[in-house]
């Protein structure tokens, strides 16, 4: 698909970090981009900066998503790209025990459900609502009618200690990925996903600089961490290149996660 003004994009997740990134990688080719998250200032901001639109929403309500993709689609029409950032994480073992007390803790049921709510429901509820949106377009040449780009993570098959509802989440993006690109395939829409590495995002910008250090040198290369800009240029590609479909791909500087 070629990324101009006549294109229309929503990315979820898109005030800060990788989507942030994409936002402005995709409004430096023109297109007209909707920023879908819960950030109102910094959503807001960037969206005045590149010249589109903010709608707040939060992915597990299936009311503000409809009312998001209202607004996005009255402001620049209907969407041939989404791009899926949204998502977050939570750090429990399965059972565990306390070191001082030596009591016995299951993981809280209730956020496990959360992170799947956030992670994969909400990626899913904002997949399906634009693609039926995108079956009303006209095909572009080649019949190709839109893309979607979701974010899973090397969590979906490295996954680490604590991080079973965050790695069953992001798997399930995974998983999926190719199911819909085959529901989708006689109506011209594509559907890929990235695993992002290690990046040098706001959340991880917190973290001490001897932590921050420790897992760049854990990259085998190059040494360092991911820059949100390098996650937008394999996303952008995927919305380009007409060929890239059904496909999840590690964006990581080749590290495989070691079990803590």
């Amino acid at each position: 698909m070629e990324l101009n003004g006549s294109v229309a994009a929503i990315v979820t997740g898109g005030a800060s970090g990788l989507g942030e990134a994409t936002v402005r990688a995709l409004a430096a080719h023109g297109v007209k981009v909707a920023i879908f998250d819960m950030n109102e200032q910094k959503g807001e901001a960037v969206a005045k900066e590149v010249g589109g639109v903010f709608c707040k929403v939060n992915v597990t309500k299936e009311e503000e998503v409809d009312a998001a993709f209202a607004k996005a689609r009255e402001a620049h029409g209907q969407e041939r790209i989404l791009i899926n950032c949204a998502g977050t994480g939570f750090a429990a073992k399965t059972a565990s025990r306390d070191k001082t007390t030596g009591e016995i803790k299951a993981h809280p049921m209730q956020i496990f459900e959360t992170i799947i709510q956030i992670n994969l429901i909400g990626t899913f509820r904002c997949i399906a609502k634009s693609a039926a949106g995108m079956l009303s377009l006209e095909p572009l040449e080649g019949g190709e009618r839109g893309v979607i780009v979701n974010t899973a993570s090397v969590a979906a098959v490295d996954g680490q200690v604590g991080q079973a509802a965050y790695s069953a989440s992001k798997g399930g993006v995974v998983g999926m990925t190719l199911p819909i690109a085959r529901d989708l395939m006689n109506d011209g829409v594509r559907v890929n996903t990235i695993l992002p590495g290690i990046f040098n995002t706001p959340l991880m910008n917190a973290a001490p600089e001897n932590v921050k250090a420790a897992l760049a040198a854990s990259v085998p290369f190059p040494k360092r961490l991911g820059l949100p800009e390098e996650y937008a240029s394999l996303a952008l590609e995927m919305c380009r290149n007409g060929y890239f479909n059904g496909e999840h791909v590690r964006l990581d500087g080749a590290i495989r996660m070691p079990p803590r």
